[in-house]
């Protein structure tokens, strides 16, 4: 199959059926166990990459343990969409270089968001730009704009549509709200603009059927998954100290072992 080919079925699980579940791993291990469970698609996590990596998220400071996780990720079969941050550049030609760098290691898709980490968001033309020129760069690549209008309460509703409507224009593939939870406001973007919209799963909030049900095309469990095996690891060293029962279903050490290849797409 090519990247062509690979690309466009990414593209297809946006659009037919139920919304794109996508768990998000943090390293080769933790996307290989979801690959070998079934899960088609897989994206990834800048706080659990970071966090592994001993840095801070949002900072634009793991470019390179990003990429060489990607590079890795893009041998499993699963199709691989990379969280980059902010593009870790300010040049839209470097943030172009990146997609590149990581379409020729068989991504398929990219996050790209435009909150920084002093709590502001990009101006909207610049971010368009940094999408503009990943589309030119490389057209096949699924370019999900993020907008963190929500997530740093930043004028939320009005400008996440003005946001919205720059970067479907600019070539987005996809419009990423998190932290909207609001389903009126949901159902808006939905009929207003024909990117598909990813929502991040919360925990206690709406629900996945939920969300299907309010139109949502793609739903990212973020740092989830990552913090649930931080919690899942303390929990068991503190069940083995304490004599308790260990939770079933531990794969075995060669089960594990295995998550490292050789796979095939």
């Amino acid at each position: 199959m090519t990247y062509a080919d690979r690309a466009a079925e990414f593209r297809a699980l946006h659009r037919a059926g139920h919304p794109l579940l996508l768990p998000n791993a943090w390293d080769h291990a933790s996307a290989a166990a979801l690959a070998h469970s079934g899960f088609a698609a897989i994206g990834t996590t800048s706080l659990g990459v970071a966090s592994a990596a001993g840095k801070a998220d949002a900072t634009g400071d793991t470019r390179e343990e990003t990429l060489r996780l990607a590079r890795g990720l893009a041998r499993l079969p699963a199709l691989i969409t990379v969280d980059i941050e902010g593009g870790f550049a300010e040049r839209p030609a470097d943030v172009a270089k990146l997609a590149a760098e990581l379409a020729g290691a068989g991504v398929v898709g990219v996050n790209i968001e435009d909150g920084r980490p002093d709590g502001t968001l990009t101006d909207t033309t610049i971010q368009c730009e940094l999408i503009r020129a990943i589309k030119e760069t490389v057209p096949d690549l699924f370019v999900n704009a993020r907008t963190d209008t929500y997530w740093l309460r930043a004028g939320e509703a009005g400008e996440t549509e003005r946001r919205a409507a720059a970067y479907q224009q600019a070539g987005a593939d996809g419009l990423f709200v998190p932290a909207l939870q609001d389903e009126k406001t949901i159902a808006t973007l939905v009929t207003t603009f024909d990117l598909p919209l990813n929502i991040l799963y919360a925990p206690g909030r709406l629900t996945y059927n939920h969300l299907t049900d309010l139109g949502v095309r793609r739903v990212s469990t973020g740092s989830l998954l990552f913090r649930a095996s931080l919690h899942a690891a303390v929990t068991t060293a503190q069940a083995v100290e304490r004599g308790d029962a260990l939770p079933e279903g531990l794969p075995s050490y060669a089960e594990a072992a295995a998550l490292s290849g050789p796979w095939e797409r």
